[in-house]
């Protein structure tokens, strides 16, 4: 294969995911068919199989591509300079406001994740790693630092995204929303609380 195919090739793959997503946002994830795909990109379905060998994997093109923008940017809350305490807050709003307004304010994209977390796609399982992973780097940085006091990193991580669940699942962020609670600037507060240095007494 030529680099030009190559460029080819992924470029019309972008425009089937592009598509795909417009779609499900406009008529719904159930309503929309690989035909509907195709005829909006002037295509044979057979044409739109050749890029994706099925209806599920154009789904995960497009949820991965959604969650891939939420890593970027947390990415580079992570990688930016200020306190670590500083930065897992912003981070963790961040998180909350793109899923926020991906998902919960568009029900039918709201009915792509929903489906998604129910079949435990690989995407889905990716990126709650992946998430978990930048978090931790970040209270890795403050550990370092001594901004934070953390026997186990890993634990530490796995306990901050625990306890961020209601916040960052698109999910538990629409079913929580008119329910009592705390709202996340307290819950971050808890969480920051939790991974601070000790004051002992002598």
């Amino acid at each position: 294969m030529t680099l030009i195919q190559e460029h080819s090739e992924t470029d019309t793959r972008e425009r089937i995911l592009v598509v795909a997503e417009r779609l499900f946002r406009q008529i719904g994830y159930q309503k929309t068919t690989v035909a509907d795909i195709a005829k909006e990109l002037r295509m044979s379905p057979a044409n739109v199989y050749r890029f994706f060998d099925s209806k599920k994997s154009i789904h995960e093109g497009v949820a991965r591509g959604l969650m891939g923008e939420v890593e970027i940017e947390a990415q580079r809350i992570a990688r930016s300079e200020g306190p670590a305490a500083t930065r897992l807050r912003q981070m963790m709003k961040t998180i909350n406001r793109m899923n926020t307004e991906r998902y919960v304010g568009d029900s039918k994209l709201h009915e792509m994740v929903e489906i998604a977390m129910q079949e435990d796609w690989d995407v889905c399982v990716a990126h709650m790693d992946c998430i978990g992973n930048i978090i931790g780097e970040v209270i890795a940085q403050g550990a370092a630092s001594g901004e934070f006091e953390v026997k186990d990193l890993q634990l530490a991580a796995l306990c901050a995204c625990t306890a961020m669940i209601r916040f960052f699942h698109p999910q538990m962020i629409a079913q929580c929303a008119t329910k009592p609670g705390p709202t996340i600037d307290e819950m971050i507060d808890f969480v920051i609380a939790g991974l601070s240095p000790r004051i002992r007494a002598n």
